[in-house]
């Protein structure tokens, strides 16, 4: 461990598959650094199936408990690509040459139930019904300058309430936070989908809203080490290809019109191996907690220069970050 990274885990590639009429090639190793949640399931897919391999990358993933370590820890050297949400620690890396991004993830848009925003029931009978109210209010994020804190941010400017006026609690972790508006330690907070579902199910908490029907942004994006795009350029390429294919088998199974039920029960089987795993209620929380990924993984580029802007603007990013030059279309496509 280098410089503090958060705790984390290792999950093996699988084993390496041949290319047919093709000699065996080393493969190059990869490691993805992520969250440990569902939402980079298009990775688990290509994982499963073999995607990874069969373009020539041994993949293993690297798991973190919040997004901004993700970020440090590739600029460290521990691992050679990260998927994960935007923050401003990550634009402050980038803006000195080490990060760049490369292709989209998760993407935040209305009617699309991903992030929700929910209360303790005890601020729920005290008035909190809104987004509109939430000024005022205590409110967990993992750290500041967090993408939870860029999304309350933007939350404001939609629901007409200061932020200035919050309580911001940094509870470093996304478990401490579901846990703290369970509990009523704090009045709100923000949780996807599969965590929030059960919640308000369970009566523990209640659900105002959700973040893309006022701010729909690209919430998680794919990113490289310069080093890694200098060293180990062809190897990307076959990983992002990878990364497409296990895209398209996620929309195949859950977007599509009249998709199969053993396509869609194949795709749970396959990412329940990296999340819920005995679980009895991981297929439920597959199916509630799915998050938007537009096809070919394209990258929001306008999307990701305005979230530069408004960390900018917060003085959470120093000196005058290129956004051009932070961004590498090589890899993906873009939207």
């Amino acid at each position: 461990m280098r410089g503090g990274i958060s705790r984390r885990s290792v999950i093996g590639a699988m084993p390496i598959a041949l290319v047919a009429g093709q000699p065996a090639r080393a493969a190059t190793r990869l490691r993805l650094g992520m969250l440990h949640t569902l939402s980079p399931a298009p990775f688990y897919l290509a994982q499963a199936r073999g995607m990874f391999a069969a373009h020539g990358v041994d993949v293993s993933f690297v798991f973190f408990e919040a997004a901004q370590p993700i970020a440090a820890a590739a600029v460290a050297g521990d691992i050679d690509v990260g998927v994960t949400a935007l923050t401003g620690g990550f634009f402050s890396l980038a803006g000195r040459g080490s990060l760049k991004v490369i292709g989209g993830g998760l993407h935040e848009q209305g009617g699309f139930n991903l992030t929700a925003i929910v209360v303790s029931n005890a601020a729920w009978q005290a008035g909190l019904t809104d987004i509109g109210k939430l000024g005022g209010h205590s409110f967990g994020i993992t750290q500041y300058g967090s993408s939870f804190h860029y999304m309350l941010g933007r939350l404001a400017e939609r629901g007409g309430f200061d932020i200035k006026t919050m309580q911001l609690r940094p509870l470093q972790q996304i478990g401490n936070m579901v846990a703290a508006v369970r509990s009523g330690q704090v009045d709100a907070t923000m949780a996807i989908a599969s965590q929030a579902k059960p919640l308000l199910d369970s009566g523990d908490v209640h659900i105002i809203g959700w973040v893309g029907d006022y701010v729909p942004y690209q919430i998680t994006a794919l990113f490289a080490p310069s080093a890694t795009i200098e060293t180990k350029e062809a190897a990307l390429h076959g990983f992002c290809d990878a990364y497409r294919q296990g895209v398209a088998d996620y929309r195949a199974a859950f977007f599509a019109k009249g998709a199969a039920a053993a396509v869609t029960d194949a795709a749970i089987a396959d990412i329940r191996k990296y999340v819920f795993g005995s679980d009895p209620d991981g297929r439920q929380k597959i199916l509630d907690g799915l998050g938007w990924y537009d096809d070919g993984a394209a990258l929001d580029v306008d999307d990701v220069r305005a979230q530069l802007a408004w960390f900018e603007a917060q003085g959470m990013v120093k000196g005058d970050v290129d956004a051009t030059a932070i961004i590498d279309t090589r890899f993906l496509p873009t939207r």
